[in-house]
């Protein structure tokens, strides 16, 4: 098995990982929300229009 970010070896201690560096370089693309999905449903869109302006409205 190779490791998904940079395809070296996996190391057992990391696995799916080589190392600790890829297996933080993935928790943060987890953290960021790069691993993340759009999503086609409407009703998700709408409460996402409803959030952006209520947060334009609220001063800062």
């Amino acid at each position: 098995m190779s490791c998904p970010i940079c395809a070296k070896d996996t190391d057992v201690k990391y696995r799916p990982f080589c190392s600790k560096r890829c297996a933080d370089i993935d928790l943060a693309k987890w953290l960021s929300g790069s691993y993340s999905t759009p999503s086609q449903d409407p009703e998700d869109m709408e409460e996402a229009a409803i959030a952006a302006a209520e947060a334009q409205r609220k001063p800062h």
